[in-house]
């Protein structure tokens, strides 16, 4: 957890409360977390569920790890420390999100529980809606999809501390979504996600 550093700071309440808000956007808005390897699906799958809520009206932004680090979170690297540093950064911007009113879709690796769990109680703490999806495939399929080549620079030791290779992918224990990409088709897996959107009421 980061500590406060910045000194005589306060937060400055606004007039519009988070009903008004919800009144407003015609949903609840969340955070639906996608976790799990690199080439599991979770950047696709996101992508083609934004753009499933969008068409119906649903107020949804999608973050996505490489984007992030092309901007936000540029100045960070792949170490564990930098590694928890970006998932507390988007773990913020996520509940700022949310808190709006947007149902918001983070698409990022974040391989270690405790990140995850980090994000998860910011979230509960402020009363806001947040699922965790872990997008499952094997590690052979994953391998063997490698859309950007990183599996088979991280096998021939060009890429160090990849995750699934030399760096550990812990299990999320109690996701509320489970998506197996290695046997349900992308259809599949968005109407899924969708469902447990729904279930949840963080739309209209």
């Amino acid at each position: 957890m980061a500590e406060q550093v910045a000194t005589n700071v306060h937060w400055h309440e606004g007039f519009v409360t988070r009903e008004e808000r919800k009144a407003c956007m015609k949903q609840t808005g969340g955070t639906i977390w996608f976790t799990g390897l690199s080439a599991s699906g979770k950047s696709t799958i996101a992508t083609a569920l934004e753009q499933v809520l969008c068409a119906q009206g649903s107020p949804v932004y999608r973050l996505d790890g490489d984007n992030i680090r092309m901007g936000l979170n540029k100045n960070l690297g792949f170490s564990a420390e930098d590694r928890a540093e970006n998932i507390r950064r988007i773990g913020e911007v996520c509940k700022l999100f949310s808190d709006g009113g947007v149902v918001t879709l983070a698409s990022f690796i974040s391989p270690y529980k405790a990140d995850r769990d980090a994000v998860r109680a910011l979230h509960e703490d402020a009363g806001l809606p947040f699922i965790e999806c872990y997008v499952e495939v094997p590690l052979e399929i994953a391998e063997d999809r490698d859309p950007k080549g990183l599996y088979k620079k991280a096998r021939a030791g060009e890429i160090k501390g990849f995750t699934g290779i030399d760096d550990p992918y812990e299990t999320p224990e109690n996701a509320e979504l489970v998506l197996h990409t290695g046997d349900e088709s992308l259809e599949e897996s968005v109407t899924r996600a969708l469902a447990s959107i729904t279930e949840r009421g963080l739309l209209s």
